[in-house]
């Protein structure tokens, strides 16, 4: 069992900003003491949902305070942005990591996300998948030529080249979307599973996902895709629980939250007030603890995960830092996991 740290870097309303980005770095740096595999950035713009609106950029200033672990981009959104700019930016990290950049792709969740770029959600599936295919072109192919609905290049060199041969990992989160899952079971990559479902919607999409991949021929196990959850871990049921509810109530508010803006964002905003006047049913905080998260004591956390082993996953990603949970207690839940926990899933 492989695992990992991910982060969308969140800020919740009276936290700064400098202190939440240099508090991720240390917690990755702390997760590569503690032997953590990866480490995975989230691309977020225009919200308190995520610092993460230039994660590469994050990524890169951890490349420079770490040695070994590896780095992911759960996810880049390829839509937004140039191909030719993104494989130049995650080659030079490749180059700059020494060889351990993971990449991550996905069409994004928020169309107020599309509108600040002012690009057409509509073109979003056929743009995702023609920017993935020139990345990967230019990653491979000296004075690489496409000519593309969106984009064209011509004789294009990419300067400097990825270490990892042919290219570094690639990851392509899958949505229930039939033509995004489609697409990505047939490229023979991995797909990501975010922590934003229940467990049991999770590992449903992971089972598809791995149908799909045998179908057209690549058969992609579930053990190559990484599964993300929040996790938070005490002494206790009782104080894990309670330390959590706040930073996990908030986070799953700002996810519906920020879906209601088709432009702007929520940013000069409070939650407070639209708390006051929403009219949905969000889960309840047992519902949370029992199906989305996994929250409580190491032994609880390790019964989870031996859960998801037996249902196929090989690769667990953490989302300890969630919803403005102080830094203290993200630091001292890392100990615990890996002191307590990942024992017991050593090769």
């Amino acid at each position: 069992m492989k695992f990992a740290v991910l982060s969308h870097i969140p800020w919740p309303e009276g936290h700064d900003q400098r202190q939440l980005i240099e508090e991720n770095l240390q917690q990755v740096q702390h997760a590569e003491e503690l032997g953590f595999h990866g480490a995975w950035l989230a691309e977020h713009h225009f919200s308190r949902y995520g610092l993460g609106s230039s994660s590469l950029l994050v990524a890169s200033n951890i490349a420079a305070r770490t040695k070994t672990i590896r780095l992911g981009t759960a996810v880049l959104v390829p839509p937004l942005h140039n191909p030719l700019q993104l494989a130049e930016d995650t080659a030079t990290l490749d180059v700059l990591s020494g060889g351990r950049l993971d990449v991550g792709f996905g069409r994004g969740s928020g169309g107020y996300e599309y509108s600040g770029y002012n690009q057409n959600w509509e073109e979003s599936q056929a743009r995702f998948q023609e920017s993935i295919s020139m990345i990967l072109g230019l990653w491979t192919t000296p004075e690489y030529t496409c000519r593309g609905q969106f984009f064209q290049l011509n004789k294009a060199t990419l300067v400097p080249s990825p270490v990892q041969k042919p290219h570094p990992p690639v990851y392509i989160a899958a949505t229930r979307t039939p033509a995004t899952l489609a697409y990505v079971a047939s490229t023979g990559f991995p797909t990501l599973i975010g922590p934003v479902a229940d467990h049991a919607e999770s590992l449903d999409l992971c089972r598809r996902f791995v149908d799909q991949s045998a179908e057209a021929g690549r058969h992609v196990p579930a053990s190559q895709v990484p599964f993300f959850r929040y996790v938070y871990l005490a002494e206790t049921d009782k104080e894990a629980r309670k330390d959590a509810q706040e930073p996990l109530t908030w986070t799953m508010d700002m996810l519906t939250y920020r879906r209601g803006f088709a432009e702007g964002g929520e940013v000069h905003h409070r939650i407070a007030d639209w708390r006051r006047t929403r009219t949905d049913s969000p889960p309840s905080y047992d519902h949370l603890v029992q199906h989305r998260a996994i929250i409580g004591t190491p032994e609880t956390c390790v019964a989870a995960i031996k859960e998801l082993q037996q249902q196929g996953i090989g690769y667990f990603g953490c989302n300890f830092a969630f919803g403005g949970l102080a830094h203290r207690k993200v630091l001292r839940c890392m100990d615990l996991f890996a002191r307590e926990v990942m024992p017991h899933f050593a090769s």
